[in-house]
């Protein structure tokens, strides 16, 4: 909190405690005291590890790779790159670049900087303002026996005009504060739409090549299960099998039959969406990669705690409109003191143009306005508690942004770390499959089994390979999320949101 020259800052505050500080204002001096908040974000505990566990150095190896977590490390700017993808890093660098919705929110924060920076300007400075009038006009004259009763005259008028209003207890500058950090919470939440748009797109092309692996693997199944079920056909004519046991292998072929149908619905609503996260339309949508050519990153920063306040556009973003609502308050409460307008203004008048343009049609005026609130039926009163209010809700929602991003970063490297578990008992089945499928292939090569159990095998190995794309495919998901969730670092120590907005 800052320096409040004895007002009080809560909902119980009398209008007379208000009128009786305002002599104790004045002496202290012009614009010398803050009427509410500093806006200073109030202290966060913070958390000696994100989760319930601490942070292991590194996950479980799966498919002979182990993430490790480098504590207290800057985020990386350009994440992306260390998926070692020249097709990932081409598709983020386009979608960065053609976004109809980044180029908007670029847009729009340039224009509330210029607003922004007009008003400022305007407000602290006097304003000058040169107006003109011809007019023709027709008054009631003094009745006059004999004479006209009307007055028909000319009137030409030029003058400079001057206004400024003191800001004698810091209105003005409080009112400037309160906008110009709502341009920073804008600024801020671009940030996050760049950094959301840039794991959109890492994540869409992540499940892209996943799904595509998939379809893959389940067409091979679908092969495998059709030529069983023509086996179990012919069993079925030879006497040997019944026929509930060919219906078993036909429901089992149309099983994975429907599988593959949503796997590819899937697969093409996530390309469109893909594509239009590029700029592009739907139909110019780019192929898929290979999974394979996505490689997981093995170094993984994790920012300090501490440090996470600073590197979230988030959380920077609920400080932003904590500094707004704080200045609100400063706002509302000046209103009750008074205002101080000086007015000036130097012209030529006259009845007619030679009169206008003389020395005799010299006109000017000057003047001062001191105006102070005695009753608005409470509404001064009332509009200081609602920011007040306002205030005290933005506090509260500033610890919940925190405690939400603690959050996140908790989930994300506590599902890293689960998802390298799965993995690596994912492989372990996998691997066993493709060797119990690789000894029941050659027996059936020597005539030891017949082509059915050669196949059952093959199956066997199908479905485990396709829990493992899964498990790949999240792992690399969930490692996008953690980046995104570090937040990112300003390229310089004194980097603002002003900075952001030329970005």
């Amino acid at each position: 909190m800052g320096t409040d020259c004895n007002l009080p800052v809560g909902p119980a505050s009398a209008i007379h405690r208000w009128r009786a500080a305002f002599g104790a204002a004045a002496t202290i001096g012009l614009g010398a005291c803050a009427f509410g908040p500093s806006g200073e974000p109030p202290a966060m505990p913070v958390p000696v590890h994100y989760g319930v566990e601490p942070q292991p150095a590194q996950t479980v190896e799966a498919l002979g790779v182990a993430q490790r977590f480098t504590i207290g490390a800057q985020p990386a700017p350009e994440w992306w790159r260390l998926f070692e993808s020249t097709t990932l890093n081409d598709l983020v660098d386009e979608g960065l670049r053609n976004s109809p919705t980044l180029a908007a929110a670029d847009k729009r924060l340039a224009a509330a900087h210029e607003q922004v920076r007009g008003q400022n300007r305007s407000s602290l400075l006097p304003t000058v303002d040169l107006a003109g009038q011809a007019s023709r006009g027709r008054d009631l004259g003094i009745p006059v026996p004999g004479g006209p009763n009307t007055l028909l005259y000319n009137e030409f008028i030029g003058v400079v005009q001057a206004q400024y209003t003191f800001d004698l207890f810091g209105a003005v500058r409080e009112a400037n504060a309160a906008r110009s950090a709502r341009v920073d919470i804008e600024a801020y939440r671009r940030e996050a739409a760049r950094r959301a748009l840039a794991t959109n797109i890492v994540t869409a092309t992540i499940d892209a090549a996943m799904l595509r692996a998939e379809i893959d693997a389940t067409e091979r199944s679908i092969a495998l299960a059709g030529d069983q079920a023509h086996d179990a056909e012919r069993h079925y004519e030879l006497g040997s099998l019944t026929h509930g046991d060919v219906l078993a292998a036909r429901q089992s072929m149309a099983t994975l039959e429907v599988s593959v149908a949503e796997l590819r619905q899937r697969l093409t609503v996530t390309r469109h969406a893909l594509a239009v996260l590029l700029g592009r339309t739907p139909d110019a949508a780019p192929p898929e990669p290979d999974l394979a050519s996505l490689h997981l990153p093995q170094d993984l920063p994790v920012v300090l705690p501490s440090d996470l306040l600073r590197t979230r556009p988030d959380i920077e973003a609920a400080e932003a409109a904590l500094k707004a609502a704080a200045a609100d308050v400063g706002v509302a409460t000046a209103q009750l003191f008074p205002s101080l307008t000086l007015t000036a203004s130097m012209g030529q008048g006259g009845f007619s143009w030679p009169l206008a343009l003389s020395g005799a049609g010299a006109i000017w005026s000057i003047g001062a306005t001191l105006s102070q609130a005695l009753f608005h039926g409470g509404a001064l009163i009332a509009q200081r508690r609602a920011a007040i209010d306002a205030y005290e809700a933005a506090v509260f929602e500033y610890k919940q942004t925190v405690l939400a991003a603690f959050e996140n970063v908790a989930d994300t490297l506590a599902s890293l770390e689960h998802d390298a578990q799965a993995l690596e008992a994912a492989s372990v089945a996998t691997r066993a499959a493709r060797e119990a499928f690789g000894e029941a292939a050659s027996r059936h090569r020597l005539g030891a089994l017949p082509a059915s159990s050669a196949r059952s095998g093959e199956q066997q190995y199908e479905a485990a390979r396709l829990e493992e794309i899964r498990l790949i495919g999240r792992r690399l998901s969930e490692t996008a999320t953690l980046f995104q969730a570090m937040g990112e670092l300003p390229a310089a120590s004194n980097a603002t949101p002003e900075h952001l907005a030329r970005k």
